[in-house]
């Protein structure tokens, strides 16, 4: 099967790869049909997070069960299914007290970043990662179900309460998801993004429908100082700022993934505020099929504005800045097998 994988010079290279079996009795092989590029690829590509060379890349997949194991009962061939590229062992201490997204077994199980993904024609997982599409939800909306997942984990992380403020850090296709999911949870949502394409995509996303009630501002307004009862850094580098546009006994939730940033805080600040500063880690699996249940209700499909075959990879990348020197020129870009 054809294949984008890692590099050792953090680029990718389409090639021939093994296609996955369904060798173990779990197993699920699913024919891929669309990936979204995450922000966690770009960073890997940009030198921001660490993945294996070799890696096949990719893991906010949809598709359709290609095989199955001679255990699997939930799915069967033909079957349209999203993934849940999250996994735990089930067994160690964390796993057992419930904590399934701090899994103390992640090594070789972090899907496109050490275990093969789904940038690819065909993925394998274990049946329990493998979760049905709802009837009558197009693939462009279930591809934002694993999106969701990460916003529902860092929304209510920040313990978001109806009627509260939320500044969401960035206007990417997280920050959006972020956005549309304190939207629903009752908050008027300010959303920054200092791009001004992206700032424009974003106001496309919310017009009409959200009642006037997520508003996208550059990241300099004056306006946003100190409003935000929850602020949710997307980017994952912006703690300062974000602390700047919290409000007296705000909540700051540090989302974005970039192991390269480092931050200067005040400490009689974080007291004198009365600041709360959380980080949520990766979001428990629980939450995935309260994911997909949401997703029956927001526009996810909103965010897909390009589509690529795998042999296009360098544009694609390209249109999310991964390239030196390209600018943004998409908001949620999805890579097609041929």
């Amino acid at each position: 099967m054809k294949a984008l994988v890692l590099t050792e010079r953090r680029t990718v290279s389409l090639v021939d790869h093994p296609k996955p079996a369904a060798t173990a009795p779990d197993d699920v092989v699913v024919r891929v049909v669309q990936t979204g590029i995450c922000g966690t690829d770009r960073s890997v590509l940009v030198g921001k997070f660490p993945a294996e060379p070799g890696v096949v890349m990719g893991h906010e997949a949809v598709g359709t069960v290609e095989e199955v194991g001679a255990a699997v009962t939930a799915h069967k061939p033909g079957d349209r299914v999203v993934i849940n590229p999250t996994l735990y062992c089930g067994s160690c201490p964390p796993c057992l007290r419930g904590h399934w997204d701090f899994c103390a077994n992640k090594a070789g199980t972090e899907v496109g970043l050490d275990l093969d993904g789904a940038f690819a024609e065909f993925i394998r997982l274990p049946e329990r990662f493998v979760h049905a599409v709802p009837e009558g939800m197009d693939f462009d909306r279930a591809v934002g179900v694993e999106p969701l997942a990460c916003a529902l984990n860092n929304v209510e992380a920040g313990r978001l309460r109806t009627g509260e403020t939320a500044v969401i850090v960035g206007g990417g296709p997280v920050g959006v998801v972020c956005a549309m999911a304190a939207h629903h949870y009752g908050a008027r949502v300010l959303l920054t993004e200092p791009d001004p394409y992206r700032q424009e995509l974003c106001r496309e996303v919310f017009a009409g429908d959200f009642g006037g009630r997520v508003t996208v501002r550059p990241p300099d307004d004056p306006d946003l100082a100190g409003r935000g009862d929850v602020v949710i850094d997307t980017v994952g580098n912006l703690l300062e700022e974000s602390m700047a546009y919290a409000a007296t006994r705000g909540r700051v939730v540090v989302m974005g993934y970039n192991s390269k940033a480092s931050a200067t805080v005040r400490p009689l600040e974080i007291l004198q505020r009365g600041l709360q500063i959380i980080g949520a880690g990766d979001y428990n699996s629980q939450l995935f099929p309260r994911a997909i249940e949401l997703a029956r209700w927001l526009p996810l499909e909103r965010l897909v504005t390009h589509r690529f075959p795998l042999e296009r990879h360098e544009e694609a990348f390209a249109a999310l800045a991964a390239a030196p020197g390209s600018p943004y020129s998409a908001l949620k870009v999805v890579l097609v097998p041929e």
